[in-house]
């Protein structure tokens, strides 16, 4: 009599890390025309080869019905199994001879011989059946069938991940934030920051902090240091986001932080201070918002500039035949809120810039000063007002994300 087959570790096999799910041990049946040798009772017979496939499903182990001779064994399904994770397959007392991966349409899926086994190397898609069809020979030199079927999960949604700033805009000053929008509300908002992975050279503290379910921002712990990279990597793909929503695709970022430019804007003294690397390098008389439209406290960060734009009250509540509807063209204009702040040209208020704040909420300035600001600010530098007598910037709006110290932006991750 056989003794009773060998308990196989799959930490032995050196394919560990894929074999999230339980894998089915199969043993083989002796192929036709086998022929037994009597062999000494100090020498048992060599163990009949046991094949393992296996995907990032975690079922119970599986035992197949008794095989005929030399025939395929369909040691039945995998079901939910993760398309970003390879199918494995690994083999105990034998070896591997060939592997082959199919999809519904019949076309091979790419893989790769492994110590111990084989897997894909590239990535499923979801919703799919996959056939897994496996021929490897035992110790005792005997043929060894099995095929499996893996099923991949298949969404009820799928959250594609868009980037602030976008792709194509590769400078950004040092108060720009990256941000994560999720098309589709996100539940499980760890296992979604667990994927979106940031580096900076030089290295610099940072963390992320949820805007709304399908909103996250990061930014650093002070602002950014100047000729920094920063890079983003959203492995989304195959991530449970909860409820049956899962990341759509990976996306990569890459943006480098400009020189920094910071603008001190005093309602007090209605002036506005220009700092280039730290050292003052002009001063301009200002109006921020008079009482009855007040300016927003706290730093704004430069989302957009526009060479000319039609403002419009109406956008905001306050249309024509209201008191203090306005509609005109205004030039050199830099956003630094969605609440309708900017920084602009205002030739009508050069009486009071310097004097008074007397506008709807922006920073006027000169048309010669405005051109000098138009020209130097860009997308991410920063404009710090204080005495406005204005509320602060709402951390939601826009770029409101420096308003928070940094052990409340913290208390924003999902992972604190």
């Amino acid at each position: 009599m056989a003794p009773a087959p060998r308990r196989w570790a799959s930490g032995a096999l050196g394919i560990a890390s894929v074999l999230i799910g339980v894998a089915a041990l199969v043993t083989a049946t002796r192929g036709p025309g086998a022929i037994e040798q009597a062999l000494p009772e100090s020498a048992p017979p060599a163990p009949v080869a046991r094949v393992a496939i296996a995907s990032a499903a975690t079922l119970p182990a599986i035992t197949p019905a008794p095989a005929t001779p030399g025939s395929p064994t369909d040691a039945g399904a995998i079901n939910g199994a993760n398309p970003a994770t390879p199918i494995s397959v690994a083999v105990a007392d034998g070896t591997v001879q060939t592997v082959k991966v199919t999809d519904p349409r019949g076309a091979s899926v790419p893989g790769e011989a492994v110590k111990g086994g084989w897997h894909t190397t590239v990535g499923l898609a979801y919703g799919t059946a996959y056939r897994v069809d496996v021929a490897a020979v035992g110790a005792d030199g005997q043929p060894v069938h099995q095929t499996r079927t893996v099923n991949t999960v298949k969404p009820a949604l799928l959250a594609y991940p868009s980037f602030i700033p976008a792709p194509g805009q590769q400078s950004v000053g040092v108060g720009q934030p990256l941000v994560v929008k999720f098309d589709h509300p996100v539940t499980d908002r760890a296992a979604a920051e667990r994927a979106l992975k940031v580096t900076t050279s030089p290295e610099q503290p940072g963390s992320w902090y949820w805007i709304s379910p399908s909103e996250a921002h990061y930014r650093g712990k002070e602002y950014w240091q100047p000729n920094t990279t920063i890079s983003l990597h959203a492995g989304m793909f195959g991530v449970d986001l909860g409820k049956g929503t899962f990341g759509e695709l990976n996306r990569d970022l890459t943006v480098h932080v400009h020189d920094s430019w910071v603008a001190k804007a005093d309602g007090k003294v209605e002036q506005m201070q220009i700092f280039h690397n730290g050292a003052l390098v002009n001063t301009m008389p200002i109006s921020l918002g008079s009482p009855g439209h007040p300016s927003h406290l706290g730093p704004h960060v430069v989302s957009d500039k526009m060479p000319t734009m039609t403002m419009d009250s109406c956008t905001y509540g306050v249309c024509e035949g209201d008191p203090g509807y306005y509609k005109e063209k205004v030039d050199l204009d830099l956003r630094i809120s969605n609440d309708g702040e900017f920084v602009h040209s205002a030739p009508w208020s050069t009486g009071q810039q310097g004097d008074s704040n007397v506008s709807h909420g922006c920073v006027n300035l000169s048309p010669a000063n405005a051109k000098w600001f138009f020209d130097h600010f860009n997308v991410g530098d920063v404009v710090e007002i204080t005495n406005s007598g204005g509320p602060a910037l709402p951390v939601y709006d826009t770029y409101g994300d420096w308003e928070l110290d940094w052990p409340h932006w913290q208390s924003g991750s999902a992972l604190r």
